[in-house]
């Protein structure tokens, strides 16, 4: 059995190893990420998983601190030795466990791994202080990719640095950002390593497509809780007498509680997000996350949004319901459908429940309406979480600040009906709102109306 491939993490102090290993392993919780220096003191280890084995083995190294000085000290020793030699000869030395105690640290770490990746803060101008670093981690003789950091930063000198890698002879570099990763940047990354390390490639081929499997299958899944997820709220219906409508206090207390019921189910489904993504709940990352603040859960009742959702989303003509929610009713006649204004508060939408005629009739013999989410709402629902499952693929597992992603969406016409008519359906069966699995006889249509929003959805 072959050995993971090592890749040892070196650079300046802050420059963002521990952030990049973070989102290389969509681990937000391995070490420390800090914009304090020198957070990283030790060398910590963290393996990759391919098929049920360590298939890379990452390195995380402390920072070089005094780069300049070391490689003085280093230079002056015996004319007579080879470089190697030199280097071997600090390790052993008293130096090595004094003041360069951190450099020591990052070169043995740098002499036992296979490749380095140089990690590169390109907010930072590329002193000469840098320049020594590149010669002194050069004298291990291993290859060395460097990786543009933080790139997308209005300081960030990335022609300056190329230059400064280019007169080392180091003209091959990566474009990354720890914060919020280019799309592909990880099969770049594998793929260029392959060339430095050729006897590897097909291993770290098998990294990169064990990657691409695995985005796919999160996407896959988080499409599966969001389709569930609108499915069952265009199935949930809270029953309200017209006694309680009647009283203003009562009906105000009927609104908010139905709207805390959407909005607790609406959040079980984006935590879902977060754990498919390797984000823990609670953290700062996702509190910072588009779709997780009050904002946007305002956003979801409130009227002129919800027209200018109707809109952009393709559901065509603006809504009357003043709170997003609509009122099944069952009018006289034996009508079902037309409009219907309960107060001014609630406003009067079409019913919504065509599939459940025996119930609304018998809610109405017993003077009860029942609320629900109007279809403006579910498609800002769906919208929201579009969003957030684009930000999340988006985002690195060591961001400290808030994630900048504004991503406008639409609804085609055809996406939008497939969306409605699954809606449709769902409002026919109330009982899909329960949390409880389903019973095998509906089970099968849930399942299928479950794959028509996924497909509504987009890919």
């Amino acid at each position: 059995m072959a050995k993971p491939i090592s890749l040892a993490l070196v650079g300046h102090t802050n420059a963002g190893k521990t952030s990049l290993l973070r989102t290389l392993t969509r681990r937000a919780d391995f070490g420390e990420v800090s914009n304090r220096p020198g957070t990283t003191r030790q060398v910590d280890a963290l393996a990759l998983r391919v098929d049920g084995r360590d298939a890379l083995r990452f390195l995380d190294t402390p920072g070089l601190e005094d780069a300049p000085a070391l490689l003085d000290y280093v230079q002056q020793m015996d004319a007579g030795l080879s470089h190697e030699q030199r280097l071997q000869a600090f390790l052993r030395g008293p130096a090595a466990k004094d003041e360069f105690e951190q450099e020591a640290k990052v070169l043995r770490c740098l002499l036992e791994a296979d490749a380095a990746l140089l990690v590169i803060d390109t907010r930072e101008l590329p002193l000469p202080k840098f320049a020594s670093e590149i010669e002194l981690l050069m004298l291990c003789a291993r290859p060395l990719m460097p990786v543009l950091n933080f790139v997308r930063h209005a300081e960030a000198q990335e022609p300056a640095w190329r230059r400064l890698l280019a007169s080392h002879g180091l003209h091959a570099c990566l474009h990354f950002d720890a914060v919020a990763p280019f799309v592909g940047a990880e099969q770049h990354l594998y793929a260029d390593l392959g060339a430095l390390l050729p006897q590897r490639r097909e291993a770290l081929n098998k990294v990169a497509e064990h990657l691409l499997r695995e985005a796919s299958a999160r996407r896959a899944a988080s499409l599966q809780v969001l389709a569930e997820l609108l499915l069952s709220l265009a199935a949930y219906r809270q029953p309200v007498s017209k006694a309680s409508l009647a009283d203003a206090g009562q009906k105000a207390a009927c609104v908010a509680a139905f709207q805390a019921q959407i909005l607790a189910r609406s959040r079980a489904a984006q935590n879902q997000l977060l754990g498919l993504h390797g984000f823990g709940l609670g953290s700062a990352e996702a509190a910072e996350l588009p779709a997780l603040s009050g904002r946007w859960e305002s956003e979801l009742f409130n009227p002129e949004v919800l027209k200018t959702a109707g809109k952009q989303l393709g559901a065509g003509a603006a809504i009357g319901g003043a709170l997003g929610l609509g009122l099944d009713v069952a009018l006289a006649g034996l009508s079902l459908g037309a409009a219907a204004t309960v107060g001014a508060a609630l406003g009067g939408v079409a019913s919504q429940g065509f599939g459940a005629v025996g119930r609304s009739l018998s809610q109405k013999l017993r003077g009860i309406v029942e609320l629900s989410l109007e279809d403006q709402a579910l498609l800002l629902l769906a919208a929201q979480g579009l969003t957030l499952l684009q930000a999340l693929e988006r985002r690195g597992h060591a961001a400290l600040e808030v994630l900048q992603v504004k991503v406008e969406l639409s609804f085609s016409a055809e996406q939008a009906a497939a969306l409605l008519a699954a809606f449709g359906v769902a409002r026919a069966h109330p009982g899909w709102a329960a949390a409880s699995p389903l019973p095998p006889s509906v089970a099968a249509r849930w399942a299928q109306q479950v794959a028509a929003v996924v497909d509504g959805l987009g890919p």
